[in-house]
């Protein structure tokens, strides 16, 4: 990683502009997973105890432009409050007079928590003044907000054009572990891609199989993949748009891409749906597949025996329903009994090896879902292009 962070800037006495990603799920205004927000607690803590203040800064969902109490991130500063054990201010803006004074009247050791970047239509514009006023309110600039870093807002790109801007922690851990399967991946290198749509993963798609060993396909995305190879797919979820992608992809890939052969069926797309394993050039009329079946977990077991890096995206079925969750629950269990390096792409995977219990076994879970899958297609972050270099 040849971005600088926290540890290569002075903090004594200075006032710290730390964007952090607090989009956290909230139920009747309370806080109901706090994993983010602790996933930011080592950088937070660093910068206090290096004799900073903190001014903390987050969107928080899709508010309409303006300022939203249902979009609120008082309850996130409550809940951060409560894991540091001091108190952590609230400021009614992230912008403006009174947020300026308030910043300016913090002390070392003193943590405030803006309102919502998104009040601001700016913030999703990348509006320069708006980035200049968040950047007046601060001596440092600390982006550890890696599942914003793939958008180019004001809070995440802009206010580093004003301010010294570094890496936190988190920031830095997920540019590690990314950059591993990116710049020089140890080999066997497994990947595994897994989701609803190709045309949203067509470049990882390619730049993966550029540099990976075995690139097993699941979920939604693989259907696509059958029915370019001519298999009747019934009522799967097929994207007819993408199936010359598919062909081209097949036929550049040689023996990398792994499909299933057996598949969970379902009569109808519901929790409560007959089911039945079949290979998948025998699906029933009238039925859909969602889930792999155990010939198929049987062949992924054997591409990921002496992996050294496998790299995960995207579940390999429908796993929000028990009776199409055991084929990614399955490759979990076997992705934590792998001796791998096992690098978890965001959101859905890292919710998946969190229902399976297999979390903590994981050598990097991302935070950030988008902006992992745009890393991996070997895009420039512009959160992360905006630090500075080493």
């Amino acid at each position: 990683m040849n971005k600088k962070t926290v540890r290569d800037i002075d903090l004594k006495g200075k006032r710290v502009f730390m964007r952090v990603d607090f989009n956290v799920p909230m139920a009747d205004g309370k806080v109901t997973d706090d994993k983010r927000i602790r996933a930011a607690l080592p950088t937070i803590k660093y910068c206090l105890e290096q004799g900073a203040s903190l001014l903390l800064a987050s969107h928080l969902g899709r508010p309409k432009g303006g300022p939203d109490p249902e979009f609120s991130l008082r309850p996130a500063a409550e809940v951060l409050s409560s894991l540091l054990g001091i108190p952590v201010k609230m400021a009614p803006d992230c912008v403006g007079p009174e947020v300026e004074a308030m910043a300016k009247a913090l002390q070392p050791g003193e943590v405030l928590m803006l309102e919502n970047t998104r009040f601001h239509p700016g913030e999703e514009k990348n509006d320069p003044e708006l980035a200049r006023q968040m950047a007046a309110l601060a001596d440092v600039y600390v982006n550890d907000a890696f599942g914003s870093a793939h958008r180019a807002h004001a809070s995440t790109e802009g206010i580093a054009r004003f301010l010294p801007a570094v890496a936190g922690f988190l920031m830095e851990q997920e540019l590690e572990y990314l950059g591993k399967a990116v710049a020089n991946p140890e080999h066997p290198y497994i990947a595994i891609l897994g989701g609803a749509k190709i045309s949203d993963k067509i470049l990882v798609v390619e730049t993966l199989l550029s540099k990976c060993d075995k690139l097993i396909i699941g979920g939604g995305m693989a259907n696509t993949f059958l029915a370019a190879k001519g298999l009747n797919m019934q009522d799967s979820l097929v994207e007819e748009a993408s199936l010359e992608t598919a062909k081209s992809i097949m036929t550049k890939s040689g023996d990398k891409l792994i499909l299933p052969v057996d598949a969970v069926v379902a009569d109808k797309f519901e929790a409560d749906a007959n089911t039945q394993i079949v290979d998948v050039d025998k699906i029933p009329a009238g039925w859909r597949m969602l889930d792999v079946g155990p010939k198929t977990l049987e062949l992924y077991k054997q591409a990921l025996s002496g992996a050294k890096l496998i790299v995960w995206n995207g579940p390999v079925g429908v796993f929000e329903m028990p009776k199409f969750a055991e084929g990614t629950f399955a490759l979990a269990r076997m992705l934590a009994d792998s001796g791998a390096v096992t690098v978890i792409g965001g959101g859905d995977s890292a919710s998946a090896v969190k229902k399976a219990g297999v979390a903590k076994q994981m050598t990097h879970v991302s935070t950030g879902g988008g902006a992992s899958l745009e890393f991996l297609e070997g895009k420039e972050l512009p959160g992360v292009a905006a630090l500075l270099d080493k």
